[in-house]
């Protein structure tokens, strides 16, 4: 089976698949890199997308941001390997250190682990919002010549309450990306 547009969601919970409109294809990744990366790989072999469309949930670094955000860069916030490397890139890796999608203004920072504290590093590359598998999409995206974009709802502020926030908050954004879908799907 073959789709014009793909959708890729960590969980279930941030996005309904009876919410969707018809012929519109989804897969659900799971949470963090690792399972991003397997899942939207078998997901563009199988389906062979035009074009991928993640939506999911973020903690907001950038205290002036709220509701639904389209975002323009993402890059890898929990490659350590200094002093191989600077925080951010993979040491010896040909790929590039930051991946850009077909619009928006707001750039992401991926990583394995939920962010419940200040990170200095963030505000010094000028991150918007953190979340754990936009940046494993867009490489696998980026690698198989799939263009992509991606809306991300902000469930929590990235501090010590953001598990409970993200809990609370993790399906308020799908009206809002069912909005937003529609003018996806005029273009």
């Amino acid at each position: 089976m073959k789709t014009e547009l793909l959708i890729i969601t960590a969980l279930e919970s941030e996005l309904k698949r009876a919410a969707l409109p018809q012929g519109v294809g989804i897969v659900y990744s799971g949470i963090g890199k690792i399972n991003a990366t397997l899942t939207t790989l078998k997901a563009i072999q199988e389906l062979q997308p035009k074009r991928i469309l993640n939506f999911g949930t973020v903690g907001k670094v950038n205290p002036h941001l709220h509701g639904l955000l389209e975002i323009a860069r993402v890059i890898q916030r929990d490659m350590h390997t200094e002093p191989l490397a600077p925080r951010g890139r993979t040491p010896f890796c040909p790929r590039p250190p930051e991946y850009l999608s077909m619009g928006g203004e707001h750039l992401c920072g991926t990583g394995d682990s939920f962010v419940t504290a200040h990170d200095p590093w963030l505000h010094e590359q000028k991150v918007d919002v953190v979340d754990m598998e936009l940046f494993a999409i867009a490489a696998v995206a980026h690698d198989l010549g799939v263009p992509w974009q991606s809306f991300k709802y902000i469930t929590d502020d990235a501090n010590e309450d953001s598990g409970n926030d993200w809990q609370e908050k993790v399906h308020h954004g799908q009206e809002l990306f069912l909005d937003k879908l529609k003018d996806v799907l005029k273009f």
